[in-house]
């Protein structure tokens, strides 16, 4: 589906959902960017006290790919609000940061940063 669907599609369906239900009220820059950080920490909480070799495996648990597909789409979806809220065009920022990102970090330059 990724290769089907767009950035617009997916702002349009947060968009619905929000409105549908009377939340844009709730959605301050604020309160969105402590619900992506609260969703990542329960992100974070499936990896907790794991090694970095168990985290190479886990995803071979379909309970548990399904458990972090939940989670990154609750936080893709947090996001996806703030840019509607705050009327930023994500594949334009996007690219923009990952200009910089590669003046930043130039390829073979592999030092830890």
């Amino acid at each position: 589906m990724d290769d089907q669907t767009t950035v617009t599609q997916l702002k349009e369906w947060a968009n619905e959902f929000v409105e549908e239900r009377n939340w844009y009220q709730y959605h301050t820059p604020k309160n969105l960017a402590m619900s992506v950080a609260i969703e990542a920490a329960e992100l974070m909480e499936i990896f907790q006290w794991k090694t970095a070799e168990e985290s190479l495996l886990i995803g071979q648990n379909p309970d548990t790919l399904e458990h972090i597909g939940e989670e990154i789409s609750d936080i893709l979806a947090y996001l996806l609000n703030m840019a509607n809220t705050l009327e930023i065009d994500l594949s334009s920022s996007f690219q923009k940061k990952m200009i910089k990102n590669g003046q930043k970090y130039p390829v073979g330059a592999e030092t830890k940063f």
